[in-house]
């Protein structure tokens, strides 16, 4: 079933990266933050903090030659839908090498959903039954969802979940979790996006 978001085009009609960037340092350049709640001054300390990071990847981050050469064998339109906001720690960490996939083959187009403005979109995309983000949604050319990824590295997951049992709480978690994905460059997103491609080849192909 096509859902009616792709059908209303709001997916076509989507933020490119580059605008979600300038969108992010506009929002940055016009906060006053002396006039912030505690609340809302934490969340702008966050989404600058969340521009440094996704900066910093933008610049050393190359895909790897066996993933260009999958995403390379792509050849029919796609549209890669992402979930997101730019407070989000999981999607400064995530949402670059996203991009820099998508970049290697034209028939690739990544537009970007704020969760907030969208909530009708992101309620058919939850995670056990919490709107976390990002989330990837794939599409072809006729609005069939072809897979979804998200919100992060099953790794990363794992290791929360372990932390969690441990007793580990915020801040400390949400600093070991970034700390393992500066150490971990997108290797495994990378690994996560190479399976699901080879398990989906046949639909992603066009074969």
């Amino acid at each position: 079933m096509i859902p009616q978001f792709f059908i209303d085009r709001k997916l076509h009609n989507g933020l490119n990266y580059k605008q979600y960037i300038e969108l992010t340092e506009k929002q940055i350049s016009e906060t006053d933050d002396s006039k912030l709640s505690a609340e809302e001054k934490e969340i702008f300390e966050y989404t600058k903090l969340n521009l440094q990071r996704s900066s910093r990847i933008d610049r050393h981050y190359s895909v790897s030659d066996e993933l260009s050469a999958k995403l390379n064998e792509i050849d029919k339109p796609q549209a890669w839908m992402v979930i997101t906001e730019n407070w989000c720690g999981d999607s400064a960490q995530n949402l670059p090498y996203l991009t820099k996939m998508a970049e290697v083959n034209s028939n690739v187009d990544l537009k970007i959903l704020l969760r907030d403005e969208n909530p009708e979109i992101m309620d058919l995309y939850l995670t056990n039954g919490t709107k976390s983000i990002p989330v990837l949604v794939i599409f072809d050319e006729d609005g069939n969802e072809l897979f979804k990824w998200g919100p992060r590295p099953k790794l990363a997951q794992q290791l929360i979940n372990q932390w969690k049992s441990e007793g580990i709480v915020k801040p400390e978690l949400y600093e070991k979790l970034h700390l393992w994905y500066g150490r971990n460059r997108g290797k495994e997103i990378e690994n996560e996006m190479l399976e699901l491609i080879n398990n989906n080849y046949e639909v992603l192909s066009g074969n």
